[in-house]
C-alpha cells in the first residue's frame, strides 16, 4: 500500500453489502473535486471485485489495494475529472 498518499475522506463501508457497496463510495465520490483521494475500507469478495471495477469504469482511478489479516481491504480511489 502506497503510504506517501494522503486521503482527503475515509469511508468504511465494512459493514455494508453490494449493491451499497459502491453506491455509498460513488456518492462519497461525488461530493469531492477531482483529484482527491479516498480511502475505502471494505469486507468481502464481492465488495473487492465490485468497487474497484466499477469506480474505474466511472473514470477514477485505483492507487492502492491491501486486504490486511483481519480480512479488511484498504483501497485509495483518485476522483477523477
Amino acid at each position: 500500500m502506497s503510504t506517501d498518499v494522503t486521503a482527503d475522506r475515509e469511508l468504511d463501508i465494512t459493514a455494508e453489502i453490494c449493491p451499497m457497496t459502491f453506491v455509498r463510495t460513488r456518492l462519497a465520490l461525488d461530493g469531492m473535486h477531482p483529484g482527491q483521494v479516498l480511502r475505502v475500507r471494505l469486507r468481502g469478495k464481492e465488495p473487492l471485485e465490485n468497487v474497484p471495477r466499477t469506480a474505474r469504469e466511472q473514470g477514477h482511478a485505483i492507487l492502492a489495494l491491501d486486504t490486511g489479516a483481519d480480512g479488511v481491504t484498504t483501497l485509495l480511489i483518485r476522483r477523477g475529472g
